[in-house]
Formats: C-alpha cells, structure tokens, sequence
C-alpha cells in the first residue's frame, strides 16, 4: 500500500477539516458519571451525529444509494483520524454504523436497505447486538435463544447478555438459534429485531462504578416477521463473521490518533507529577515503562495499516482485523497501568492537576478521553 496521500485524499482530509472547525460540538461539561444513562448526554451526542449526517460526513465509504458520500476507505480513516485528532464527540450510533449497516448492504434485502439504512445515517435509530448469552461466554457459537418458525413470523424465546446500548437503541442484530439438529455453527439465522416488540424485557447491569451500559435482554414469545431475516434462514454463523470483520475492518487509524495525544499528554505529566517522591519521568523504571508503551503503540499503527490495505486491496476486511481488536484492548489495559502508576496517588483525584495542567490529570480522566465510544462489550 503506498502510504503517501493523493491529491484527492489531502482535498478530502482538508474539507473534513475546515468543517469540524466550524461544527464540532462544545465539550460535554454536564454529569461525567453514568453517561449511558445521562439522558441529556445521550441528546448531545444524538444531535451530533444528526448534525454530522446533515452536513454529510456519515457513511463515508457507503455507496451513495445508500445515503453514503462513496468515498474509499482510505478516506474513511482519514474521517476516523481528523474525529480523534480534533477530539471529536464519538458517534452515538457506533453499531449501527460500523456493523449494522454495512452488514444490510452487503447482505440484506433492497427493502431492509431502504428501511433502515437512512434512519442508521442520521441516529434516528439506535443500535444493539444480541450476540452474548449467559452459557455461552465467548463461545458465541453456543448460543440457545429459540426462535422457531410459526407461519411468516419466527417466535423467539431466551436470553443475551452484556448487550451495550440495549437500553435506548430501537433495533438489533440478533443471533438466534432456528435448528439445534446439526453442528453449533449451523442452524443459527440473524435477525433485524424492533426493541419495542411485545416481550422484549430490558434489565440494566449496574456495575461497580455506577453506570449501567451493559444489559440483559428477555425473550418471551417475541414475535419477528421472516421478513426480517438477513441473510439466509439457518446461515447466520457467516452473517455474524461478516458483522465482526465489518466492526474491526477500520477501526485502528482513528484509535491510533487518540491513543498518541492521550501517550503524549502522559509524557508531560509524568515531568512534573510526584509520584513516590519523585516524578514518574525522572524513574528509570518507569521511563521504561513508558517507552514500551510508545513501542505498544508504534506496533498498533503499523498493524492497523496492514489491516487497512487488506481491505483496500480487495474490499473484503481479513483477520487484521481481530488482530487490531485484541491490540487495541491489550495496549489499552497496559497504558492505563502506566498511567496509574506513573501519577500514584494523584490518578486516584479527579481533579488534580499536577499543578500544570487546566483539565482534569487523573489516569480515569486520560482512561475516558481514550475511549472513542461507549464500551461495547458484546462484540
């Protein structure tokens, strides 16, 4: 892949530019806390991506029947690098946009493009994905919620688990089990479910910190016209494999550029930060520290390129695409460490500033500001 941008890449990169100059949103400055369940959190961001569609910078690379600008992936992850690097508001509707929607493009109906597509774009409907169940861990595979098949509509019953976003999205992408005769991978179809159908039970999972972005989802009776199958009846495993290859096919470029500034801002602070009786940037141990992290990061790039020309290649995202997922996870746990340990008893203040700094220092401050949406943990 040549690295070096075309003419019409730097034209694009600098348009895109100019236009958050002009657009982007204020800081969110309300209640930091429980911001999935922040309502009025929730109409900012869904006022963004509202603005953002408007102004026509949504689906980049979607083709233009479909409301996108049909742009290439290249420029795609130029969007994702300028969104990270002018910090940006995240999207609301991260499903949706990376996995829902070029899923229904590549496999759905010309009635399911037609339907949701638009509403996708614009953050009218939110979405989710039913994948994780109780028993099946990240077995994803042996999955048991029943749907079975009652004229034109399929009648589901069960459970999933660590659903992200289920709480105030309108549609998801749920993996259901349709014949349990043959091997698990088998017999599983994917369905374009409506969240407000009769039987559908959300419960919230209150975590340690307060906030409840994951949920469980109840089955009971939930009634799904066959119209709403994507894909084939009983080929949901491939559905699925394309829905994860989509979400993981672009994802580093933009991840990259938020995980440098937030590196670099550590770096100043470990210059003047106290943290056992001397500054984290004057500790060899640490220095090393942050060094393997720089080393961390360099690693991620240069694999997020590799999985970026893979798909520009051929138009198909490949196995780089779960490599970027387990990196991205890894280089995100083993910084937050660093930064932990490099701040010492200040990353524990939400309000320290290190005496240098006008915003907030701590290593939960720099660990929100990395996190490009909320945490999606069934994916």
């Amino acid at each position: 892949m040549n690295l070096k941008p075309t003419p019409e890449e730097r034209s694009f990169r600098e348009e895109f530019r100019k236009w958050l100059q002009a657009n982007i949103p204020a800081p969110w400055t309300g209640n930091a806390s429980n911001e999935e369940d922040n309502k009025e959190y929730l109409n900012y961001l869904s006022a963004w991506q509202r603005k953002v569609y408007e102004g026509g910078w949504a689906g980049i690379s979607w083709p233009k029947e479909y409301g996108g600008r049909g742009a290439s992936v290249n420029e795609q992850a130029i969007f994702n690098e300028e969104m990270a690097l002018a910090n940006a508001p995240p999207l609301i509707n991260h499903i949706g946009l990376a996995m829902a929607g070029p899923t229904i493009i590549s496999v759905g109906t010309e009635e399911q493009k037609k339907r949701y597509l638009t509403p996708l774009l614009s953050g009218e409907e939110i979405w989710c994905q039913g994948f994780s169940e109780p028993n099946s861990g990240s077995d994803v595979a042996s999955l048991s919620t029943k749907a079975v098949r009652d004229g034109d509509h399929f009648v589901i019953n069960g459970q999933k688990i660590w659903t992200s976003y289920a709480h105030y999205s309108s549609m998801c992408l749920l993996l259901v089990r349709t014949d349990a005769s043959g091997p698990k991978h088998k017999g599983i179809t994917c369905l374009l479910l409506d969240m407000k159908s009769p039987g559908v039970t959300v419960r919230p999972l209150k975590q340690m910190t307060g906030e409840s972005g994951f949920n469980e989802l109840f089955f009971d009776n939930v009634r799904v016209p066959v119209s709403q199958v994507l894909g084939a009846i009983d080929h949901g495993w491939k559905v699925a494999i394309t829905i994860l290859m989509n979400e993981r096919a672009n994802s580093g470029t933009g991840m990259y550029v938020t995980y440098k500034r937030i590196f670099d801002e550590l770096i100043e602070r470990s210059r003047v930060t106290a943290a056992a009786g001397r500054k984290a940037g004057s500790d060899p141990v640490m220095r090393q520290k942050l060094a393997q992290s720089y080393i961390d990061l360099e690693i991620f790039r240069l694999n997020a390129t590799r999985a970026l020309t893979k798909v520009s290649k051929d138009g198909v995202p490949g196995p780089e695409g779960s490599i970027l997922k387990l990196g991205y996870s890894e280089t995100y746990q083993r910084l937050m460490q660093t930064a932990m340990e490099a701040l010492g008893p200040h990353a524990q203040i939400n309000d320290f500033d290190g005496g240098q700094f006008s915003h907030n220092a701590d290593a939960f401050s720099i660990s929100s500001s990395l996190a490009p949406a909320p945490c999606c943990r069934d994916q």
